[in-house]
């Protein structure tokens, strides 16, 4: 392990400063509030816009505050007394959502713009900001078989509509505050997280957990069948939760990359066909397919190129997909089966 990557892993760290997480009551958000916390950090503020009793995960011992971070006195109010500062607040979902929803998902630019500028005049130390591969330029995206996207591919510019255009502008908003005011911010492309605690049902939900819960709602009503948004060609990487909240702790602790947008993603790629039959297997179950063709489908293929990543912090994400997506399908079946009892659940 290089020098930059063990300041990420020191234990010397100071553990009472306090930590500040948008977007906690969020699928990622929660399971980074819960890292810190299990790792003996005991000053940590988690704050997001949904109702408290809506959020995914509530960690005890952590300071929870329902509030609208589009807002600018919001935003005050979160980073009082911050040392640092984890923006994973955004309207955003899954596929069906950044296509059909792109005035809301560009709207997300007001929570980083507020954000980042409470958090300066906060005097935080360090600012990490959730950025997304949508960023990349859509044109190097086409084909299922493209290579995988390195950092610079975001240049020349051509983001995914709506939320890819949020993403990249907020990169802006956070280079520019390292540069003209010398705040230390730190910004990882994410490659399509998932995992348990996560968004399952209801049109948020991202490919693996619907697929999943599709897999398992066919089992249960023995309709065995499944639609498959697309011809099921289009290629992803998908990142198990563990590995990015690793992840984006080593990134905001590596001086090296200061206001250096890096990929955080795994590098094995599959297609939605193969995504299907993983979790078919998983199920125990073969279903009859077929194929929406008119459904949001995305772009044609995008995988993660973590040269970067290893070069710099000797790692990348690496939990194999079978291995993530057996966690996740028993979470979300446990989930499907307390619904159908009429007890309250995480959608």
């Amino acid at each position: 392990m290089n020098d930059a990557a063990r300041s990420a892993t020191d234990s010397t760290r100071d553990k009472h400063g306090l930590i500040v997480i948008g977007g906690a009551g969020g699928f990622i958000g929660g399971s980074l509030a819960r890292y810190f916390h299990e790792r003996g950090h005991t000053r940590i503020r988690a704050v997001d816009k949904k109702p408290l009793p809506e959020w995914y995960q509530r960690v005890p011992g952590v300071e929870s505050l329902c509030m609208d971070l589009s807002e600018s006195a919001n935003c005050v109010r979160a980073c009082e007394g911050a040392c640092e500062v984890y923006n994973l607040a955004a309207d955003m979902g899954g596929m069906g959502f950044i296509e059909n929803f792109r005035v809301e998902c560009l709207r997300s630019i007001l929570i980083n713009t507020h954000m980042i500028e409470a958090a300066y005049r906060a005097g935080v130390a360090r600012y990490f900001f959730s950025s997304s591969a949508c960023a990349y330029n859509t044109e190097l995206q086409k084909d299922p078989k493209c290579p995988a996207l390195k950092e610079s591919d975001a240049y020349p510019a051509m983001a995914e509509r709506g939320y890819g255009w949020e993403k990249l502008l907020s990169e802006m908003f956070c280079q520019e505050y390292w540069a003209e005011r010398g705040m230390m911010t730190f910004i990882a492309r994410f490659h399509n997280v998932y995992g348990p605690y996560g968004t399952w049902d209801g049109g948020r939900e991202k490919a693996p957990a619907a697929i999943c819960r599709k897999v398992i709602e066919a089992k249960d009503t023995g309709r065995r069948e499944i639609v498959i948004w697309g011809d099921g060609s289009q290629t992803r990487s998908f990142m198990y939760i563990d590995d990015c909240v690793k992840g984006i702790d080593m990134i905001t602790h590596c001086e090296e990359l200061i206001a250096t947008p890096i990929n955080l993603g795994s590098s094995e790629l599959v297609s939605v066909n193969e995504l299907v039959s993983l979790a078919e297997s998983i199920g125990g179950i073969t279903l009859e397919r077929s194929y929406d063709l008119d459904a949001p489908r995305g772009v044609g293929g995008r995988n993660s190129d973590n040269t970067m990543i290893q070069r710099i912090l000797d790692w990348q994400p690496n939990r194999p997909l079978r291995d993530g997506l057996e966690q996740t399908y028993a979470w979300i079946e446990q989930q499907y089966m307390d619904r159908k009892a009429g007890k309250r659940t995480v959608s």
